[in-house]
């Protein structure tokens, strides 16, 4: 096929790239460093006592966040991608649920849970003292929450390498008489190291740029991190992972069907899986419904307390609810088709026209998802904070700006899931197009979008789900009119209103579970690997 850039198509699509992924990716980290690198400011940034302080909570919960993911994750993965233990589909549904919900409802729903005021635990006599701190407050909570919340990163890295795993070399172990723990040990752990790996640093970035667990259970402890401090900063002056490069490792087989036969241990194996899915997923859940459930904080859950007013209240009664519903619903609509309709251009240049060009706009996207939200979120202010110039409109203290802060962070998810639907792409379909004739467009249109398109969609999904309940950029974007609904949740639980966030944050996690089960439902339909809680 010809070189990228040779035909007039060609070179309008990359321009076109250029300019959009310039102006969302780019452009917002450029106008930061030129603010960041003021010697004065830098000075007074880094002479402060309590930045020192925040960077190293930062990196003490960054740590032990991911060592917990990585045991979780890996541990998880391990089982339900190289044996034959039962459940796999649900277990990998129920797992990857935490990634999926919103950050503060896992808060919040632990909160509920192990609080002094625990509608769950009071009836049983285990709930803390009333007046006792909360036990999640602080180091050892946030490390915790966040290790739980991005566990399913690791699972799904080291997932994606067994699925890649030659199966000749579980057939050979067995062969010899290996167990199947040993075969784990011995053969599987040192083959998909590099997945294990590459989902620990995305544990790990992630756990150093969430904001919503760190504040929500930072806050009330005095334990702030690099985000949180970042926040606070900035939250009164106006609108309130490292990247690596992923080691490629090729098999003779790309994928295997083989499973390791637990035998004796299959049972017993299942039955901690789903104990641990109950304990860590549902129970917390279950919190939640509870605390949305009682007429008031501290109250148990009985036939005296029960009552459906808080959900009455938050859908009809409290105005910036239904406000921030809208404005969600809008902003995550809009993010999925601009996001899916970029993804699917730039997907192409990556896997048909793959060249130096290629990879650095590919690696433009995926920036501002590596890096902390809120560092997004301040870029975007100092970018848009002045109206634009040429056309003198002004986005700032409008939707406009989560917007394009939106596009800008979840295009990469969007990239991703594309990418992986048009590797199944036979290029003999595209190429033969091109042999007949067809220019650039009508090959896009009429070969390669009506087979992605199941690809493009699920990508769509999963971009409307992360930016439907997003709090990490829009807590220091949003302004009066302009709430989302993560926004409406974490102010709720900040200001007191705990049955209303609870019950709130119940909507959500219906809205999420629901909109999961309807892409497994067209999952026949995609792909494999493009849905991450698919066998």
């Amino acid at each position: 096929m010809s070189r990228l850039g040779a035909t007039a198509s060609e070179r309008a699509l990359v321009l076109g790239l250029v300019v959009f992924v310039g102006a969302f990716a780019a452009a917002p980290f450029l106008r930061l460093a030129v603010a960041a690198l003021q010697p004065d400011l830098l000075a007074a940034v880094l002479g402060a006592p309590r930045t020192w302080l925040a960077a190293g909570r930062t990196l003490a919960t960054g740590i032990a966040s991911t060592a917990l993911a990585t045991l979780l994750g890996g541990g998880f993965a391990l089982l339900l991608g190289a044996t034959d233990i039962g459940g796999r589909t649900p277990l990998g549904f129920l797992l990857v649920l935490p990634l999926l919900i919103p950050s503060q409802v896992t808060a919040i729903a632990w909160i509920d849970l192990l609080g002094p005021s625990s509608a769950l635990l009071v009836p049983l006599g285990f709930a803390p003292a009333a007046g006792a701190p909360h036990p999640l407050y602080g180091f050892g909570g946030i490390s915790f929450l966040l290790g739980l919340e991005h566990a399913p990163l690791v699972f799904l890295a080291l997932r994606a390498g067994l699925r890649a795993l030659p199966g000749e070399a579980i057939e050979a172990a067995e062969s010899a008489g290996a167990a199947p723990f040993r075969i784990i040990r011995t053969v599987v752990l040192p083959m998909t190291l590099p997945a294990l790996a590459a989902g620990a640093a995305l544990a790990f970035v992630s756990a150093i740029g969430n904001f919503a667990t760190a504040a929500l259970l930072g806050i009330p402890g005095r334990y702030s991190v690099l985000t949180v401090l970042i926040y606070q900063e900035l939250a009164g002056l106006g609108p309130q992972a490292l990247l690596s490069r992923r080691r490629d490792v090729s098999w003779t087989r790309p994928r295997t069907s083989r499973r390791l036969m637990l035998g004796r241990w299959r049972r017993p194996l299942t039955a901690l899986a789903w104990a641990l899915i109950a304990l860590l997923v549902l129970l917390p859940l279950a919190a939640l419904l509870a605390t949305a459930l009682v007429k008031a904080e501290g109250l148990p859950l009985d036939a005296a307390t029960i009552t459906f007013g808080n959900f009455r209240a938050v859908l009809l009664e409290h105005a910036a609810t239904l406000r921030a519903a809208r404005n969600s619903l809008v902003l995550a609509g809009s993010t999925a088709i601009v996001t899916g309709l970029a993804g699917a251009l730039l997907a192409y240049l990556l896997i048909w026209r793959d060249g130096p060009l290629a990879r650095v706009l590919g690696f433009a996207a995926e920036l501002p998802y590596a890096i902390p939200g809120v560092v997004l979120a301040l870029a975007a202010i100092l970018l848009l904070l002045r109206p634009l110039p040429l056309i003198g409109i002004s986005l700032y203290n409008t939707l406009g700006i989560i917007l394009l802060a939106y596009i800008s962070r979840f295009l990469v998810l969007s990239l991703r899931t594309t990418v992986a639907g048009y590797r199944q792409i036979d290029p003999a379909l595209v190429e033969a197009a091109a042999i007949a004739g067809a220019r650039l467009w009508r090959r896009l249109v009429t070969v390669v979008l009506p087979l992605a398109a199941p690809a493009v969609a699920a990508g769509a999904i999963l971009v409307f789900l992360t930016a439907l309940n997003e709090l990490t950029v829009s807590a220091l974007l949003w302004s009066s009119g302009n709430e989302t609904l993560g926004v409406v949740v974490f102010s709720l639980e900040q200001g007191g209103d705990g049955t209303l966030s609870a019950a709130l944050s119940v909507l959500v996690v219906i809205a999420t579970v629901a909109l999961m089960a309807l892409a497994t439902l067209a999952g026949r339909r995609l792909p494999e690997g493009v849905l991450p809680w698919q066998d």
